[in-house]
């Protein structure tokens, strides 16, 4: 297990933990939480050994192995395979002893050496390396490329995934998902519900700590606080307790009548859509955690537009691309056909690298269309936050200069002093109004382009990827002021939370085109599983098309068999058909009943959750309804993991006998 006992942490004049106290037992999923800067990476460096106790102790096995994501950028030539194998630390060890072992011709060392490979499963190694790495959206073409060939948010997927490869009995993770689409996502919420060491993780995806996290860690005012459940649990025994303070009971009524006004707004006038359901369930957790997020140290509301154009946008055979240095263009969606109405909420879905970005910085003018037309309404006055918005900002200049650069060059214009009292309410007080950019946080610089973009008072908001930098508490923050906010919104996140709770419909950008989506995120997970098994089966019947080298050298000496043995080759080769054949047959059972299973517990499923939409429960009856879903989903899981093993072994006998 692992115990802190009393533990005092100081970083520089700021203390961390005092006197902090906390035990975590073998095989937990812990979420680690906090505000920005509350010092939960210092509590990793903690337990790495890279910062010292000034006073208590910390302790954990001195036989476990650890493993974290390596945090700079890796340089180097290796291929992406072999630098993900790298990780696998024990493999790595045996292979030394090894190539050691060879050099002086120790023959009882190689025997000990090929007997370790084996224990660390170095004969299928190589497959989980690049299985890891398919799953975190890297093509085939790619596994060999090398590391320098890829950007930097791939290459953070490469160190992600050597940490994986690790056989660690402690798994550290800050932030793994901020770099990762929604189809890595599901693929990394997967494979750690199937990790057994012990695994503590930072993050701002509420979604991703709900899936993987039974227990949740709190770091507030430099003490830790263990909760059990996962993040949604926590937030609802904080809330709890928050209701039972007094001392901000005025505001916090307050602000939750605020909040259940909208929430009850937008209930009337929600569609049937499954989204819209989907939506209307998210924005009654936000009521059920009012208190949680009224007492947050953080708020802010987005003004009312000047105008409200409709229709926002019209396109007509729109092409969305780039042009390379000889003007050769390259078209990444084209035929694009719809408008953008006033007061709509549109979800961009799409797997990395098919166009999401590249629409939204059409539709922003960063981009010019390669063909057709878009028809801007009249008064439309776009706000966009970029991916690299943060990258662009002035890193001498201080918060004020930027407002007052912005006031005077794009408007509204402000006085200083107006600004000032404007940037106190993103939390820039204070000196912190003219510290230089380059040295304030991450999340603090997403909150200076959140205010310059809140100035502006758009009327539709392009928001690619807002969410990057910023805590749990400022992203419940950006959700409030999204569900306030009188404009039309297009949002491009993979925090599904922030998707979920803000958007009513979704556009899927996929096959170089654009199409709606009419369902529901959790629809939008299966989807992508089901292309998953489509791309395995289309995988293997491609293997399957094109002949070894074995095969094809073995036809090439056929005509010099002869005929009785090649008779009998047939009789053996048609023999084994059959027996492949009779072992596809209990697969395809097997999976036939999986499905009629999952039929049975997805209807079951979705009859408890219309349940908790509709009905007042009891207590009793909610507490037995939510340890069902969980059993529920617990078998959901296992039973699409054993049909996607039973795809894969089916396609490969299928494919044998072709």
């Amino acid at each position: 297990m692992i115990q802190l006992r009393e533990v005092t942490l100081r970083r520089g004049v700021k203390v961390i933990l005092e006197r902090a106290s906390v035990t975590l037992q073998p095989g937990e999923k812990v979420g680690l939480v906090g505000h920005n800067g509350a010092g939960k990476s210092s509590l990793f460096g903690l337990l790495t050994g890279r910062l010292h106790a000034d006073a208590g102790s910390v302790e954990w096995p001195p036989r476990w192995r650890l493993a974290e994501v390596a945090q700079e950028m890796p340089e180097t030539a290796d291929a992406a395979t072999d630098f993900v194998l790298q990780g696998d630390t024990r493999l790595m060890q045996a292979q030394a002893e090894l190539a050691a072992a060879e050099a002086s011709d120790d023959g009882e060392s190689m025997a000990h050496a090929h007997q370790a490979i084996d224990e660390a499963g170095g004969f299928d190694a190589r497959a989980r390396a690049q299985a890891m790495l398919l799953g975190l959206g890297f093509k085939r073409i790619e596994l060999d490329a090398p590391v320098n060939s890829f950007s930097g948010g791939w290459r953070m997927r490469l160190q992600l995934a050597r940490a994986l490869m690790c056989p660690a009995d402690l798994m550290l993770l800050d932030e793994p998902t901020n770099h990762l689409d929604i189809d890595a996502l599901v693929w990394l919420e997967a494979w750690l519900l199937r990790y057994a060491g012990t695994l503590i993780v930072i993050s701002h995806d509420r979604e991703f700590l709900d899936a993987i996290t039974r227990t949740t860690l709190h770091l507030e005012a430099t003490q830790l606080t263990r909760y059990s459940g996962n993040y949604t649990a926590f937030e609802e025994m904080r809330s709890e307790r928050a209701l039972q303070s007094q001392a901000n009971f005025a505001k916090q009524q307050e602000r939750v009548a605020h909040l259940k006004k909208f929430i009850d707004r937008f209930k009337a006038k929600a569609s049937k859509a499954k989204q819209a359901q989907s939506r209307v369930k998210a924005l009654a957790r936000m009521e059920r955690i009012a208190p949680v997020l009224t007492s947050a140290d953080f708020q802010f509301e987005f003004r009312e537009p000047l105008s409200l154009p409709n229709p926002m946008l019209a396109f007509e055979a729109v092409a969305c691309g780039y042009r390379d240095d000889a003007g050769r263009a390259k078209t990444i969606i084209q035929g694009i056909n719809r408008s953008v109405l006033a007061g709509q909420r549109i979800g961009i879905l799409g797997a990395n690298g098919r166009g999401k970005s590249t629409l939204v910085k059409t539709i922003a003018r960063t981009l010019p269309p390669l063909a057709g037309h878009i028809t801007q309404g009249r008064g439309l006055r776009i706000g966009y936050f970029a991916q690299q918005e943060l990258d662009v900002l002035s890193l001498q200049d201080g918060p004020l200069m930027h407002m007052v650069r912005l006031a005077r060059d794009v408007g509204p214009p402000g006085r200083e002093q107006e600004l000032r009292d404007y940037l106190g309410s993103f939390r820039f007080v204070g000196d912190m109004v003219t510290q230089a950019v380059g040295t304030l946080s991450g999340g603090e610089k997403a909150r200076l382009v959140l205010a310059m973009l809140v100035w502006q008072r758009p009327n539709l908001l392009l928001l690619d990827e807002p969410t990057n930098h910023l805590d749990l508490t400022t992203r419940e923050a950006l959700s409030m002021a999204l569900n306030e906010f009188e404009g039309t919104v297009l949002l491009v996140s993979h925090d599904r939370a922030l998707l979920r709770e803000v958007c009513d419909e979704f556009w899927l950008v996929t096959e170089g085109a654009i199409k709606p989506f009419d369902g529901d995120l959790d629809d939008y997970q299966r989807w992508l599983l089901e292309q998953a098994r489509e791309q395995s089966r289309e995988e293997a019947r491609e293997a399957a098309r094109t002949p070894s080298a074995a095969q094809t050298s073995a036809g090439s000496a056929a005509s010099t068999v002869p005929p009785g043995v090649r008779r009998d080759e047939r009789k053996a080769a048609a023999a084994a058909r059959q027996k492949r054949s009779d072992d596809v047959k209990p697969l395809r059972m097997e999976q036939n009943r999986i499905d009629n299973r999952l039929g049975v517990l997805f209807a079951e499923r979705d009859n408890l959750e219309a349940g908790f939409a509709v009905a007042e429960l009891a207590p009793e009856k909610i507490a037995e309804a939510g340890q069902r879903l969980k059993l529920l989903a617990e078998e959901i899981e296992r039973l699409e993991t054993r049909w996607l093993e039973l795809g894969a072994r089916i396609d490969e006998l299928t494919a044998a006998m072709d």
